[in-house]
């Protein structure tokens, strides 16, 4: 007989690679997806899902949310969590996304890592039951962790896999999920407490600023807000680099009308300016500059400009009450 063919939903993380395992061992035909969010924080792409793909033997598709994406994070439909986190949209738009790619690859059924109880948001038995209906999978999406708390799928239904092989993990505790991976030799996950920024405070404030400020917001203006320290002058924005990586990335990512700063005669940040180049706005931006430059003198020469640095002005650096009043 043909194996049963089911596609998982697979982050990189140990929930998701154990309902890999899990199904493997029931003699089902595994597929993965990753879902790529410009807001995961593990720096890898993808949370290590290729790796955990690998070890497990499955092929993997990886498809970036890109910018519908951020329209769903300006906006969601169900609201936030804790900070900038739309997981009950987020999960919905996945598993949409899901959906379509099982019709297509020949998929019988959908399954994923998560476990009742363990995000306080998105996975409560009243957001499980919302999202699979809203993404018109109700009755249909698989959890092998937490399958024998909740209602049989259509895929226990059928017989395609075998419930009382399926487990009754609930709550936030990693350790019967650890013992488990240990038993069946899971190994390579990544992120096991979550991988994304948006449940950051620190980035999430960054997004509310973006998002107040700006009507259109791309793909690069996220990767701008990973990197750097920022600052808000009015309508302006102002990132100052950290360190030599930092400041390469920003003159990668910079916008055509940005303008940016480097000190003169010393190590130095590179600084972007965003938004309207007033002679104020140049002189904080330039301000800014000095401040995080190595110079130990008073007054600091700073070039600037758009495609060259070809304009120069002296700057005193700002105090650090003035940049706690900037700072985003």
């Amino acid at each position: 007989m043909k194996k049963i063919k089911a596609l998982a939903l697979l982050s990189g993380g140990l929930d998701s690679a154990l309902a890999v395992k899990l199904m493997l061992d029931q003699g089902i035909n595994v597929e993965a997806v990753n879902f790529v969010s410009p807001f995961c924080r593990c720096g890898r792409g993808g949370c290590g899902a290729a790796e955990v793909a690998k070890r497990l033997k499955i092929p993997l598709k990886v498809v970036s949310l890109g910018e519908e994406y951020l329209k769903i994070v300006r906006k969601p439909k169900h609201g936030y969590g804790k900070n900038m986190n739309p997981c009950i949209d987020c999960r919905i738009l996945t598993l949409k996304k899901a959906k379509r790619y099982a019709a297509k690859s020949g998929a019988a059924f959908i399954f994923t890592g998560e476990v009742l109880n363990q995000r306080p948001m998105s996975q409560h038995l009243a957001a499980l039951n919302t999202i699979e209906k809203e993404a018109g999978l109700e009755g249909k999406l698989l959890k092998p962790l937490s399958a024998k708390l909740l209602p049989a799928t259509e895929a226990e239904k059928k017989g395609w896999v075998d419930r009382e092989k399926l487990l009754d993990i609930s709550g936030r505790s990693r350790k019967r999920q650890l013992e488990l991976a240990r038993i069946l030799d899971v190994t390579g996950f990544a992120c096991p407490a979550g991988g994304c920024l948006l449940t950051c405070g620190e980035f999430a404030a960054k997004l509310k600023d973006l998002f107040r400020h700006k009507k259109r917001v791309s793909l690069r203006d996220v990767e701008l807000l990973k990197v750097g320290r920022h600052f808000r002058f009015g309508d302006n924005k102002i990132i100052v680099g950290r360190n030599k990586a930092e400041n390469e990335i920003l003159l990668r990512l910079r916008m055509r009308g940005d303008y940016a700063f480097e000190a003169q005669g010393c190590g130095s940040p590179i600084t972007l300016l965003q938004g309207r180049k007033t002679k104020a706005a140049i002189e904080k931006a330039a301000e800014l500059t000095a401040r995080y430059c190595d110079s130990k003198q008073g007054t600091v020469s700073v070039r600037f400009g758009r495609k060259v640095t070809n304009k120069a002005v002296a700057v005193l650096p700002l105090t650090d009450e003035e940049i706690d009043k900037l700072r985003i």
